[in-house]
């Protein structure tokens, strides 16, 4: 009884002992998938602003506007 309870508690220590270790390594992969998100938003809104997109997409509003049901 005393061996599986104490197996069973190093096994609880252990695994809270690696859970610290991980801890800053969250926050930084956080961090790096905040930046790509960042990134991607401004070079998506560079595209949707450019002349031609632009005017693309203004077209298929107005298409889309004089369409019959």
């Amino acid at each position: 009884m005393y061996q599986a309870v104490r197996a069973r508690l190093c096994a609880l220590v252990c695994a809270v002992r690696a859970v610290r270790r991980d801890a800053g390594m969250v926050t930084s992969e956080y961090a790096m998938g905040i930046v790509a998100a960042v990134a991607f938003a401004v070079v998506l809104y560079k595209v949707v602003t450019s002349g031609a997109v632009s005017a693309e997409l203004q077209d298929m509003v107005r298409r889309a506007l004089r369409a019959k049901a």
